[in-house]
């Protein structure tokens, strides 16, 4: 058994764009060693995004737990807001904007266990 919390990850991924990421479960021992998938909090303040990004091999959920976002998957824009769960499949470009003024939080569940390897990012046009 490994049990851990936001709080204890003193120094997250911070990306280019804004965005925090607490990886809480993956396939590192200092993260619990987890085989088949992996679970991670993100912090993104207002007027932050993610990256714009697809994964080869990983199927993600983000389950989204404060404040509003704009998310676009496949050139596809969704308001996203506390209580939507939303599945992204392997290959699908995305990248999640904050609305409003408030920060955006949400978990992200990846499987396999996400890899920095399986974020490729896609650049602007």
């Amino acid at each position: 058994m490994f049990i851990t919390r936001k709080e204890l990850i003193r120094v997250p991924l911070v990306s280019s764009t804004g965005e925090q990421v607490y990886e809480l479960i993956g396939s590192s021992p200092q993260h619990g060693g987890a085989t088949r998938h992996s679970l991670a909090y993100v912090v993104i303040p207002p007027g932050s995004s993610s990256t714009h990004h697809f994964h080869s091999v990983g199927e993600e959920t983000y389950y989204i737990l404060k404040g509003q976002g704009k998310l676009l998957v496949n050139e596809q824009v969704r308001i996203v807001s506390p209580g939507d769960a939303i599945l992204i499949s392997p290959t699908d470009s995305h990248q999640i904007f904050t609305e409003g003024d408030a920060v955006l939080e949400f978990v992200v569940l990846s499987a396999p266990p996400w890899t920095p390897k399986d974020s490729i990012p896609i650049e602007k046009e």
